[in-house]
């Protein structure tokens, strides 16, 4: 009998460094006035590293391994690949970035159209032991309408097979600053106090993995200090959280552990820190509405900063600079100097999406 080539070596379990996609390998979203794009190729092992990653887990709760999902033409999730211990990771990116399908398939209700993912170890679409560990808090509504609150988790405890649901169901809502004697029913909640009853239920069996999709949409400021509190103590505890939010502000105040994803792909991963200095050292565009742009412009070019302007009409002026602090501070003394009148000043690429679109095609 000839010898046989040994077997691969298993995948490895370790996160991925930091990286960034090139913009052209990067399928993106469909734009609703363009024809949808087809399927995506097979993954590339191209990457370029823009961020210095986070350092591996030491107990591994959570693996994804390349997994990507399409619903017919249209690409929700590309390629993306990330290993997770406790503590607390903010997954940040722009509204339909893909964020809610990749906690869908970590928590097991959609399965990835490619790769695989792995709660310790198993795979939590078949293992219904497995799905017993992990607590989800969906950003859709889906709550028993006519139920009360203390019912509602109480029947998330029963079916999770705890000895006492009611008992610990009083707790957790008590824990997310709800009463439990509250006799109404959850159609009369408040968005934030349902937000609270969904979290509710997703910790009363103890999960050890703990997927938030939006947590802080609907809550006032004094519970979403309370809620970002409750979310930094159960990763210090040792749950594996999982938080995903498009609100720069709410995942610097979460943690320093974070994942970027944009157009369906993991653009950058590790110290929110550096990630945020990556996101600010870019090109910036500004508009300014003026009673003499022609005026003001010969001006901002003797300065410096300023990588390009361009005169729009008569009232206004298109300017690029890669120090926007320093533009907004200054461009008042600059229109006095030039006796111009200042009418606006207004950043054109300062949301997420723009953001994010520069980080991945960098």
């Amino acid at each position: 009998m000839s010898d046989l080539p040994p077997p691969p070596p298993p995948p490895s379990s370790t996160p991925q460094p930091t990286t960034a996609v090139p913009s052209s390998a990067v399928p993106t979203q469909p734009d609703p006035a363009t024809p949808p794009q087809t399927r995506p190729p097979p993954p590339t092992s191209e990457r370029v590293r823009i961020a210095m990653g986070a350092p591996a887990a030491p107990n591994e709760v959570l693996s994804v391994q390349n997994i990507s999902k399409w619903f017919g033409d249209v690409v929700a999730v590309s390629d993306v690949s990330f290993s997770l211990g406790p503590g607390v990771t903010s997954l940040l990116g722009p509204n339909g970035a893909g964020k809610s399908t990749t906690l869908r398939m970590i928590a097991g209700l959609a399965s990835p159209s490619q790769g695989a993912v792995r709660v310790f170890g198993e795979n939590p679409r078949k293992n219904t032991a497995v799905r017993g560990r992990i607590g989800i808090v969906p950003q859709q509504e889906s709550l028993f309408q006519e139920q009360r609150a203390l019912d509602f988790v109480t029947l998330a405890g029963q079916l999770n097979g705890l000895d006492n649901p009611a008992g610990k169901a009083r707790a957790m809502l008590e824990l997310v600053e709800l009463d439990p004697d509250d006799t109404r029913s959850i159609a009369t909640y408040s968005k934030g106090m349902r937000q609270r009853v969904k979290l509710a239920q997703a910790l009363v069996h103890d999960p050890e993995l703990l997927l938030l999709d939006e947590p802080l949409t609907g809550l006032d400021p004094r519970q979403r200090i309370q809620m970002t509190e409750l979310i930094r103590s159960l990763g210090a505890g040792g749950v594996c959280v999982v938080v995903s939010s498009h609100v720069l502000e709410e995942v610097e105040r979460l943690g320093s552990r974070v994942m970027v994803i944009a157009q369906g792909r993991l653009a950058a991963s590790g110290d929110f820190h550096e990630i945020r200095a990556l996101m600010d050292d870019r090109p910036h565009r500004i508009r300014v509405r003026t009673n003499n742009p022609r005026a003001l412009g010969a001006v901002l070019l003797t300065g410096s900063g300023i990588t390009s302007l361009h005169v729009v009409d008569h009232e206004t002026v298109v300017v690029d600079t890669e120090d926007a602090d320093t533009f907004r501070r200054t461009i008042a003394g600059v229109a006095k100097q030039a006796n111009v009148s200042l009418h606006g000043v207004q950043p054109l690429d300062d949301d997420l999406e723009s953001v994010f679109k520069y980080l991945v095609g960098r």
